[in-house]
């Protein structure tokens, strides 16, 4: 009876976590988007999107830790994968834009808010459109604005770092110049359980999970030292080089 009565109240607790943190996401959401349009009016690129991410990531419990030096512009971004929350991390701490399967800009709100940002949407599952796909990355990167990826291609759960598929970076070949690739590694130290969105978890189930997440958590963004693509024969040796760095952090 005791153990139901712990449930319940933990339970309870929970929900009122959740409501708690939704209401504050949703005033800073409502302050963010005011500065970005008063930005956008003015005919300024808004710096608003990504530190209304960071401020996020903040609500739901992250005390940020950066080591290194983000950069800022003129980099590819490859990082190991863990969950959504990664999105905010780095865009809280890099400013960076992203690049996402297009099923994600139909998403409601979320897709919105992926567009304020400037994600860059590509037909992830369309084999026979890898060129265009590589074509719209490569573009987005002469833009000069950091652009990220997770080449894992799939969340993992922190304990083994998956192999990254090399077909984003074929947008570096031949090199882009100026452009270089920044590896990043993010540790969720002792969070990592919690945070972790694996296959069998459902989208829906997993924002609840971190909404009703009790206390905070550190997390550490190991910015790592940029290489010249160019160094790299192909895609494939770009890949293995970003990831080796990351295994080696």
């Amino acid at each position: 009876m005791t153990a139901s009565v712990a449930l319940s109240d933990a339970d309870h607790k929970g929900g009122l976590r959740a409501a708690g943190r939704l209401s504050c996401i949703i005033g800073t959401l409502l302050v963010a988007l005011m500065l970005h349009g008063a930005w956008r009016a003015l005919g300024r690129r808004s710096p608003w999107p990504p530190r209304f991410l960071r401020r996020v990531a903040i609500i739901l419990g992250a005390d940020i830790r950066v080591t290194g030096t983000p950069l800022r512009r003129d980099a590819m971004i490859a990082a190991n994968h863990l969950s959504w929350m990664d999105i905010l991390l780095l865009a809280g701490t890099s400013g960076t834009r992203f690049v996402a399967k297009a099923e994600v800009a139909a998403l409601p709100l979320i897709g919105w808010l992926a567009g304020l940002n400037r994600t860059v949407f590509v037909a992830r599952g369309d084999r026979l459109g890898v060129g265009d796909q590589v074509a719209t990355i490569r573009a987005a990167l002469t833009e000069r604005q950091t652009l990220a990826i997770f080449p894992e291609g799939t969340t993992g759960d922190d304990l083994h770092l998956l192999p990254f598929k090399p077909a984003l970076f074929a947008a570096l070949v031949p090199p882009i110049p100026g452009i270089r690739v920044q590896p990043v590694r993010i540790d969720y130290g002792a969070a990592a359980a919690d945070l972790a969105w694996l296959g069998d978890d459902a989208g829906d189930a997993h924002a609840r999970r971190v909404l009703r997440r009790p206390g905070r958590f550190v997390v550490t963004l190991h910015y790592l030292e940029p290489f010249d693509p160019a160094d790299c024969p192909d895609r494939k040796a770009i890949a293995a080089e970003a990831r080796a760095r990351i295994a080696a952090s």
